[in-house]
């Protein structure tokens, strides 16, 4: 019999009923099997935790740089906006070749992940119908927008290595990043800790012919602020046709002019190249998930992304109580891919400028902050398809052929938003805020003429999106929340189009209303944190892609969905002596996402669980540290099935994955310090899939691919020099 979340043992489940809202979350069979390692663990600790003393804490060793920066975790959301920051102690329960699992560490937050340069996120169900890449939400690198004009973001262009913290906002509360449904992610580059200088190198070498190093120097003098890193990865992969190779550069810069000037400057850099071994149908993933598809891997589909930022920043402060931080920026991205349908070449090259002042003034004996700004983005994206000749090419690949179409879009949008923090009393706040969006999509097409030429526009009207949070401090250390607020999609080009290439004229954005309760409440002295939050959202224009050829999607507005949920973060931090800590947490997520109205064509999907969602998601896990100069940190992760059609009648398998890393540093002098890592990646070798499509169809006769597999138990090891001037 299969077994299901009613028929367990009650001995594995916690009930938590929530009457009004018709919850029930069942959770943690993951509890027993981890108390059970606990008490294994701190039995042996306990036994030896007189051997040693206490080493002293430097900035360059890596457990302490785990402390530190976890510690100095910044909120870059105004005034008192929830969001939801994770850097180094999140980050260590992973490999460091991606930050897919440390995003997926949040609750809300799922990334699928088809490959390392595949990767879709979806916040609360927003962007889980989006098939390939991410949209619906905004991207921002400091404080420059790295999302394109047509709303898709590229998360595998970061290292995260290279990274302090990320910052998520779910949903549309984020008035002065975008209001998007989907929210926002806010991505903070590596830092000097303190006035220093250091350097460090990390090496990486694991199974799939894993190599992947890690050169950073960071200064801080006072005045000057200066990093740099660099970064090399190449691997096999996992599966046929998944090799991937990559090269970054990141130079952040600022220089303090004096008491009210700041410049900064940051520059990025990616290259990199990804054959693609694409999705499976069902039959071939459960014969041999490794394989490729048979064209793709017969072509030798690839992916070939070269990609460049760069922003120029000036922060001036007026006086004690007005300041303003402006960016310039321009970013440049040259990417190929072969298909065996069709070679695409694209070129992007965007730029704009994003300003935020910021003040406060004197209201009720208190000081009532506010923020205002505006943000200006265009970029033009010309992208010409080639046939692929690969039958032609005697078994060695891809090679380019003669031109199917030639095309050029001229995309902008600019954002306007302002928020206002009042305090009414020393425990109750409320932040108004509005965001005025408007976008502009200018298509030519440069291959056809006369009556066959398709060149259009198409003008959205300026949106008003409004946000309310509201907040109530019972102390400093447990708060309360509420947010209400708007927010918008738009569609990307082939949703604006039909299926004969024109735009089309009456495809709508996306407009959806958050209602959003929560906490944050930190108890015993600060060991035992909760965080929870309860959300409905109702969207309608659903828009929706459909499938009408191999490479070819086109969309329409399509009904309106209701997405309810609750989130839960339990942490806890247990010093057990001076020498021995442990840090139990657990992070769940229930989701209730359904089609409200959606009717398609002959058939009507009303009521149909929201395509794309898995109802639940579990992370837990354990990090222990001793000696503060050994960790060990076990993490699982559980995904409940996920529905693959509108219909509800097909649904991939949940799985549950188990992670450990550990690690080990020396202190060879005052300036050197030496540390190892030793890490497995589905520990029990489960066969699951870590990405699926959605609604798809088989084509020339095939069956429909929707799996994109997971990989096999797999190792990796670093070793980390570090060296402090």
């Amino acid at each position: 019999m299969k077994e299901t979340f009613e028929n367990r043992p009650i001995r594995n489940i916690i009930v938590i009923q929530l009457t009004k809202y018709g919850f029930k979350i069942l959770f943690l069979d993951f509890i027993l099997t981890s108390m059970r390692v606990l008490f294994l663990i701190s039995l042996f600790c306990l036994c030896t935790a007189h051997a040693q003393n206490p080493i002293e804490k430097d900035s360059i060793t890596q457990l302490d740089e785990v402390i530190l920066l976890d510690a100095l975790k910044k909120k870059n959301a105004t005034g008192i906006t929830p969001s939801e920051v994770i850097s180094a102690k999140t980050f260590q329960n992973y490999s460091p070749v991606s930050m897919v699992s440390a995003i997926n560490q949040i609750p809300g937050v799922f990334i699928f992940s088809g490959a390392l340069n595949t990767n879709r996120i979806t916040v609360r169900g927003i962007g889980a119908r989006t098939l390939f890449g991410t949209d619906k939400l905004r991207m921002y690198y400091e404080d420059i927008p790295v999302t394109d004009g047509s709303g898709f973001s590229s998360i595998e262009q970061y290292d995260l290595e290279n990274l302090s913290q990320i910052e998520i906002i779910k949903g549309p509360k984020g008035t002065s990043y975008g209001s998007n449904l989907g929210g926002a992610i806010i991505l903070s580059p590596k830092e000097a800790l303190g006035k220093s200088t250091n350097f460090s190198n990390n090496f990486t070498a694991g199974s799939f012919g894993l190599l992947k190093n890690n050169l950073s120097f960071n200064h801080y003098d006072g005045e000057l602020r200066l990093g740099f890193q660099y970064g090399h990865m190449e691997t096999d992969g996992y599966r046929q046709n998944s090799n991937f190779e990559r090269d970054g550069m990141l130079l952040n810069a600022s220089f303090q002019l004096n008491d009210k000037n700041k410049i900064s400057l940051l520059a990025n850099h990616i290259d990199f190249r990804a054959q693609i071994p694409s999705s499976l149908g069902a039959t071939a993933f459960a014969e041999d998930p490794q394989q490729a598809t048979f064209t793709w891997r017969v072509s030798q589909g690839f992916e070939d992304n070269n990609s460049t930022l760069v922003g120029l920043s000036y922060a001036h402060k007026f006086n004690e109580k007005f300041e303003n931080s402006t960016s310039i920026f321009y970013n440049y991205l040259d990417k190929t891919e072969a298909a065996p349908f069709g070679i695409l070449n694209e070129i992007t090259k965007g730029f704009g400028f994003r300003t935020r002042f910021s003040g406060a003034f004197s209201l009720l004996e208190k000081n009532a902050d506010y923020t205002f700004g505006a943000e200006l983005f265009k970029d033009e994206y010309d992208w010409d398809r080639f046939k692929n000749l690969w039958e032609e090419n005697n078994g060695n690949g891809s090679v380019k052929g003669e031109y199917v179409s030639r095309n050029k879009e001229f995309r902008s949008q600019w954002n306007a938003f302002g928020t206002l923090l009042l305090p009414f009393s020393s425990k109750f706040s409320a932040q108004f805020g509005l965001n005025i969006n408007q976008t502009q999509y200018d298509y030519r097409d440069l291959f056809n003429s006369g009556a066959e030429n398709k060149s259009a526009d198409r003008n959205f009207k300026a949106i008003l999106l409004p946000s309310l949070n509201l907040e109530y401090a019972f102390s400093e250390n447990q708060i309360v929340y509420a947010n209400l607020s708007r927010g918008f999609s738009n569609p990307t080009l082939e949703e604006t189009l039909t299926p004969d290439g024109v735009v089309n004229p009456d495809i709508a954005q996306e407009t959806g209303t958050n209602y959003e309760l929560g906490t944050n409440l930190s108890l015993d002295e600060g060991r035992f944190t909760i965080n929870l939050a309860i959300y409905q959202m109702n969207i309608k224009n659903l828009l929706v892609g459909e499938r009408i050829d191999e490479d070819q999607f086109v969309g329409k507005n399509a009904g309106k969905t209701s997405h309810r949920g609750l989130e839960i973060g339990l942490n806890y931090t247990w010093t057990i002596s001076e020498n021995f800590q442990l840090s139990p947490f657990v992070n769940f997520t229930l989701t209730d996402h359904n089609f409200v109205e959606f009717v398609d064509k002959e058939n009507d999907f009303s009521g149909n669980q929201l395509t794309g969602v898995p109802k639940q998601r579990r992370t837990a896990g354990i990090q222990l540290h001793l000696f503060e100069n050994f960790y060990w940190n076990t993490t699982h992760s559980h995904v409940s099935e996920i529905p693959l059609t509108d219909a509800s009648n097909l649904f991939s398998e949940p799985y549950t994955i188990f992670n450990t890393r550990m690690g080990y540093l020396k202190k060879l002098s005052e300036k050197f310090t030496i540390g190892v890592d030793f890490g497995i990646n589905n520990v029990l070798d489960k066969v699951y899939a870590q990405s699926v499509l959605i609604n798809t169809r088989g084509f020339g006769g095939g069956e429909p691919r929707y799996f994109y597999p997971g990989d096999k138990r797999n190792f990796y090891g670093s070793i980390r020099l570090g060296y402090k001037l």
